[in-house]
């Protein structure tokens, strides 16, 4: 039983003592009981450490999904492309146009028109140094990468914004891979038909968006999976734009040094290279200096990267690449596009295919047509004068063998002076009037009173022609009213034979522009282009037939020997009979010999022709010819200025005569196929057969007040 308090001690039964001992007097104390604490102390910052953590994660977790996604979509990309690229041989040729390669009459090249394409080249036949200079210049990783280098865009990337451009601006760190995804617009070739020009479609295709270069570079992975490196660089070398209307360095090579691609030594590859930064700017036919500057460029990355030794490098350096004779010598710039022009549009401008065309271009004559002006303009011009010229020298069948169409010879695509140009042609006119007159039974001595004389023109009233001397020389023989380029014996004889009669005359002979109604006709008024003047007096020059100016003479497609078309010009119909060309011939000698032209006069050989002025001296002319070859020479101002102090007889026959000297060195004398009269007949005699007298009106008062002014509207023709 227990007691009503309970006992606090605990009962326990007495510690019994070990075997062979006595108890212990002291009870062991009972066991503390520990409280259990974590085997680390808690971290200082535990929540900010969970809460990054768990930002990483997530990163972590939608980074590999995105990944994931772009990878498939870029290998979904890679493998469309990959199937859609076809073999190499059908991507070197990436042209939209043909190309037209034009030689000169003794078959040698003298310009190129279109897109050039020389012809595929690979990787392996190309010279070395090309090859080399080209993976120095633009991918110097070609063969180390997949189609993109991101060492090489990080690099773009970094210069770019350290020179405060946009990361994509400006240095773009694109592998020739990339560079020729470029050049292949991804795949999608140019089509006409969409209404796009060609230039807009090229622009297009250099856009550079971020997403621009993402399908670029999927492209590029593409065509690393389907070529390989060596038929990519065959694309690219074949498809860049090099300058000139070069497409490929095969056509570059050509076209700048006259070699194949395959044959360019270190230098030539150099400059090559060099134009791939900017083809226009870097083209040794417009900047040779800077182009070799360029190139020393190349020679020093070829060398630094063990493409060239040292001793290769310094030859290259001191030994520039230049330009092939006819690359330098830009001949025929106006011809050539004169020709273009001229041809049918599916064989010239807009040709797909490559044309070969032989013209009549004589090389030699053309140097001579441009050193005389030129020694003209730096020795008898005022400085800084703007006033312009063109000329065209012509065998007497119309063959073009010389053009120039302005005071810059070495240019294509610009204005020509000489072909398109229309303008007044004042006295150069005159031969037709007495042509009409020597066709009609009249000869170069028979006579014509120089006296004032006026018409009555209707609707503008009385118009009084006047010399350009003021002065009047009472009868003269039509020979001596030509030699001195005498107005008032010009209109009377063109109103006496009819104006219908030299109008009919004139056109044919291929004076094309529309004609002058009016008396005014005889002194020039009518406008026309050089090479329509200088046709008509060929046709003088061979005895009176028309001829129409051609400049082609043979064009076949590249590669074939069939001919398609043969020239298309020449010899047409009898325009006067032959002996009153060979009168005219004659009285137009008397113009160089004796009359207003003397200073066209040749050394040792017979020449004949006609001087032009027109009113207020805003157009000056020389036209004539040897028994050889027929010039003209015009000279003025583009927006009409008058000449200051320049007529026909001065500096236009300067010209002439400093050209036709040139063009006859090493030829032997001819004589003109002219009428020769005994010396006594020469002299004017009252018995000789006049002209009749065309009608004249009295003077009076009115008609005087208003001759100067009619004068300059109708042209009153000067010598």
């Amino acid at each position: 039983m227990t007691q009503n308090g309970r006992d606090s001690r605990r009962l326990v039964a007495d510690r019994r003592p070990a075997p062979g001992g006595t108890p212990s007097k002291k009870p062991r104390k009972p066991a503390v009981k520990k409280r259990k604490t974590s085997a680390r102390p808690p971290r200082k910052g535990g929540i900010i450490s969970r809460f990054f953590g768990f930002i990483f994660g997530l990163i972590w977790g939608f980074g590999w999904r995105v990944s994931m996604i772009v990878a498939l979509l870029v290998g979904a990309g890679v493998l469309y492309y990959y199937a859609s690229l076809p073999n190499v041989s059908a991507l070197v040729d990436g042209r939209a146009k043909g190309s037209v390669t034009l030689m000169d009459r003794d078959g040698k090249v003298f310009a190129w028109r279109g897109e050039q394409f020389g012809g595929m080249i690979t990787a392996s036949t190309v010279s070395p140094y090309l090859r080399d200079a080209v993976i120095a210049t633009e991918d110097r990783r070609f063969y180390l990468h997949p189609g993109v280098d991101p060492i090489g865009v990080a690099s773009a990337v970094k210069i770019n914004l350290s020179e405060g451009r946009g990361p994509l601006s400006g240095h773009g760190g694109s592998t020739i891979t990339q560079q020729t995804a470029k050049l292949l617009c991804l795949g999608n070739p140019y089509d006409p038909t969409t209404g796009q020009t060609e230039a807009d479609y090229e622009a297009d295709c250099r856009v550079s968006t971020l997403w621009r270069k993402i399908t670029e570079a999927t492209y590029a992975l593409a065509m690393e999976a389907k070529y390989s490196k060596d038929e990519i660089l065959t694309i690219y070398l074949n498809r860049a734009f090099l300058g000139a209307g070069t497409r490929g360095f095969e056509a570059a090579a050509q076209r700048y040094f006259g070699k194949s691609a395959a044959q360019v030594n270190p230098a030539e590859a150099a400059m090559l290279a060099g134009l791939l930064k900017a083809p226009t700017r870097y083209a040794p036919t417009n900047n040779l200096e800077r182009s070799q500057q360029r190139a020393n460029i190349i020679v020093g990355l070829m060398e630094d990267q063990g493409y060239l030794t040292p001793a290769q490098a310094n030859t290259a350096r001191s030994n520039p690449a230049q330009l092939s004779d006819a690359a330098e010598a830009k001949a025929g710039g106006y011809f050539a596009d004169w020709v273009m022009s001229d041809g049918p549009d599916y064989f010239t401008r807009n040709t797909t295919e490559d044309v070969l065309i032989k013209t009549t271009l004589d090389q030699r004559i053309q140097t001579a047509a441009e050193d005389a002006m030129k020694y003209i303009f730096e020795n008898k011009v005022k400085e800084g004068s703007k006033a312009q010229a063109a000329i065209i020298v012509m065998s007497a069948d119309g063959a073009v063998r010389a053009m120039v169409g302005g005071r810059k010879t070495k240019v294509s695509g610009v204005f020509n002076r000489a072909t398109t140009a229309k303008r007044q042609t004042g006295s150069a006119f005159k031969p037709f009037v007495y042509a009409a007159a020597l066709e009609l039974g009249h000869h170069y001595n028979s006579t014509v009173v120089d006296e004032p004389y006026t018409l009555d023109i209707p609707g503008s009233g009385p118009w009084s022609p006047e010399n350009y001397t003021r002065k009047h020389y009472g009868q003269v023989t039509l020979e001596y009213a030509l030699a001195n380029s005498l107005n008032v014996p010009a209109v009377k004889v063109s109103e006496a034979v009819g104006r219908d009669n030299v109008r009919q005359i004139a056109s044919d002979f291929g004076i094309q522009s529309d004609l002058a109604a009016g008396p005014a006709l005889a002194l020039g008024a009518s406008e026309a282009t050089l090479i329509e003047v200088v046709g008509a007096y060929a046709g003088i020059l061979n005895g009176g037939s028309s001829v129409k100016p051609y400049g082609l003479t043979e064009l076949t497609l590249m590669g074939d020997d069939t001919p398609l078309m043969d020239a298309d010009g020449g010899i047409g119909e009898r325009v006067i009979r032959e002996e009153a060309a060979r009168e005219l011939i004659y009285m137009m000698s008397k113009v160089v010999s004796e009359g207003s032209g003397q200073r066209a006069r040749l050394p040792d050989r017979e020449a004949a022709g006609k001087t032009g002025t027109t009113s207020a001296a805003r157009d000056a002319w020389f036209v004539g010819f040897t028994a050889d070859y027929v010039a003209g020479v015009w000279m003025g101002y583009d927006d009409n200025t008058p000449l200051s102090g320049v007529t026909g007889g001065g500096l236009p026959a300067e010209i002439w005569h400093e050209v036709m000297v040139r063009v006859h060195e090493g030829l032997p004398p001819r004589p003109l196929p002219m009428l020769r009269p005994a010396p006594a007949a020469q002299a004017p005699v009252t018995t000789q057969r006049q002209v009749p007298r065309a009608p004249q009106q009295n003077s009076d008062p009115l008609g005087q007040a208003l001759s100067d002014v009619l004068n300059s509207l109708f042209g009153g023709g000067r010598n």
